[in-house]
């Protein structure tokens, strides 16, 4: 490592960070250079990543959009960064990780080491069955609406390191650029596809939400996933007490809850009586909802259980047709 250079990064964290671009693979951004294309030149070009990220003058280009259909209908815009640019966000992420991992929920599953959506869906199906009501938050465009000082001011609560604030900035800043070549400046948001939005994701949440329901509504417990939460009560009271105040509460951080797929939901079994509008919840590729039951001794119950939802069943099928089983 020289002494010269102002940032102290070194050379071994910037080759550990191109060994899991590597592995994860991914498409190319904007350049059209594929992992395989990059390892042609791959010691320049570690060397130019080290170089550029150790003096202060790494810059990132724009990140390659690509929509991709949402299961409402609409499209989602992923970002896609070139492969130099995946492996700083990672020599980044590998340093910031460690410092941020010890501090967040026990219920945040989402893009964390040793942490599963299946997890999530076990110990959502078991709070099902202690708390009768749950919220099913659904926030507007998370990631295309974070509050660009907003993201800065929580990741500086967990480093000074000025290199790591640095080209964060940098990389909320970059351009997108679109299909027909144009470039888009961008005000507000992450882009989902880059390597260090999830951390960051789990980094704001952890304070505008994780936290906050610690301190304030700490008789409700929740499971988040990413922008995915599922949050439970005791009453339908409670629940709409708790919504109203996780409302406003997201308002204060710049975002909003969208008010169409933000529901209260009865969890329904043969115990709980009465009807409500809504008796069932989608998680993570599962649906929650009453349903027909055997216990240990043979005899049928109705259960408030998840089970793989319609939507992810028939991605399975599709991917199943493309295996063309009998043409084998």
């Amino acid at each position: 490592m020289s002494q010269a250079k102002p940032f102290s990064i070194s050379k071994q964290l910037v080759w550990e960070a191109y060994k899991r671009v590597k592995a994860n693979q991914g498409a190319a951004g904007v350049d059209s250079e594929s992992v395989e294309q990059f390892e042609r030149k791959l010691k320049d070009n570690l060397y130019k990543i080290w170089n550029r990220m150790s003096s202060g003058t790494y810059f990132p280009p724009p990140v390659r959009t690509v929509a991709i259909p949402k299961k409402d209908g609409g499209e989602r815009m992923l970002g896609i960064p070139t492969v130099s640019d995946r492996i700083a966000q990672t020599v980044v992420s590998m340093y910031l990780e460690p410092l941020v991992e010890p501090h967040f929920h026990p219920d945040s599953y989402g893009y964390r080491p040793k942490k599963s959506a299946l997890q999530a869906v076990e110990v959502a199906r078991e709070r099902c069955w202690r708390f009768d009501w749950i919220i099913d938050l659904d926030i507007r465009g998370f990631f295309d609406n974070l509050d660009h000082a907003l993201i800065m001011r929580a990741v500086a609560k967990y480093t000074d390191c000025r290199w790591v604030l640095l080209y964060i900035e940098r990389w909320l800043k970059a351009p997108a650029q679109l299909k027909d070549g144009t470039l888009q400046a961008r005000a507000k948001g992450t882009p989902q596809g880059g390597v260090t939005s999830p951390l960051l994701a789990n980094i704001f949440l952890h304070l505008a939400f994780d936290d906050w329901m610690r301190k304030t509504h700490p008789a409700v417990p929740f499971e988040r996933f990413a922008d995915d939460v599922i949050a439970h009560c005791a009453s339908e009271g409670q629940a709409q007490v708790v919504k109203r105040s996780i409302e406003a509460r997201l308002k204060r951080c710049k975002l909003e809850l969208h008010p169409d797929k933000t529901k209260i939901v009865y969890c329904k079994d043969d115990d709980r009586r009465g009807t409500y509008p809504h008796e069932k919840f989608d998680f993570l590729g599962y649906t929650f909802r009453p349903r027909r039951s055997k216990n240990r001794w043979g005899k049928y119950f109705i259960n408030f259980s998840p089970a793989v939802s319609n939507q992810a069943a028939t991605k399975m099928r599709q991917t199943m047709r493309r295996w063309r089983w009998r043409q084998r």
